[in-house]
């Protein structure tokens, strides 16, 4: 595996996206990765290696980009995080990730035909936003809030509405002890999805919290996040192979 930095033009300037290389250089799927809300830190770029260990080519965007490169805040620091959250709108993300997406399909080694989307937190939000208004080939949202409900102090608007564009598989991890996401969104969210004629998923696990996936902070749950990781290549390999 190689580690790369490229740079993605978009209307509010450029943007770092980070990129994990499998050793294999013929073409391939490949996946973008949309951080949480601390930036593109060392778990993000840890789960990009394990996605290339899968054999994608996986590219993580900083969606902070407008406030710096490599801008990342502390675990500790989650008023911080919270003020970075509340510069992102809709609008902003989805140009980020159109910029992103268009960055993995104009590689030689991707098969612009097989790219997927992956998030997590904010991340799992702004997938959510790209399975309604883009086109990737699939897509994972971890625990993504504010889909069916806004959030106070953020610009970021509800996609539930936008529940009826998606055209692509999408498949849904939440925890069940997650404060910020009720039961009742979750079910909100399957309501929605089951309207469509496309293949998904939502799957609630028992007795974890938000951000149960990362291995970094206290919320992880290790046979939760095995659980879902397992699941995520599944739902890759299936439906972007």
């Amino acid at each position: 595996m190689s580690l790369e930095r490229v740079t993605a033009r978009t209307a509010d300037g450029p943007m770092t996206v980070h990129v994990a290389v499998p050793d294999a250089r013929d073409k391939r799927a490949a996946v973008v990765v949309v951080q949480e809300a601390f930036g593109v830190n060392a778990h993000v770029k840890d789960v990009c290696a394990r996605f290339a260990a899968e054999g994608y080519v996986a590219l993580a965007p900083e969606i902070f980009h407008r406030q710096g490169d490599g801008v990342e805040v502390p675990y500790t620091d989650v008023p911080r995080a919270m003020q970075e959250l509340g510069r992102l709108s809709n609008a902003t993300l989805e140009r980020d990730l159109s910029a992103a997406l268009d960055v993995a399909r104009a590689r030689d080694d991707v098969d612009r035909d097989r790219v997927g989307l992956v998030g997590f937190c904010v991340g799992g939000f702004a997938a959510f936003l790209g399975a309604c208004r883009l086109d990737p080939a699939a897509t994972v949202a971890f625990y993504g809030g504010g889909i069916v409900r806004p959030r106070p102090n953020m610009a970021l608007e509800p996609l539930l509405p936008e529940v009826a564009n998606i055209r692509a598989p999408i498949l849904c991890l939440f925890g069940a002890e997650d404060q910020g996401i009720p039961p009742a969104d979750v079910e909100a969210i399957r309501a929605g999805l089951d309207t469509l004629d496309v293949a998904h998923e939502v799957i609630v696990y028992p007795g974890a919290p938000h951000a149960f996936f990362n291995e970094l902070r206290q919320a992880y749950r290790p046979e939760a996040a095995a659980a879902a990781w397992h699941r995520t290549v599944r739902w890759l390999r299936t439906h972007v192979a």
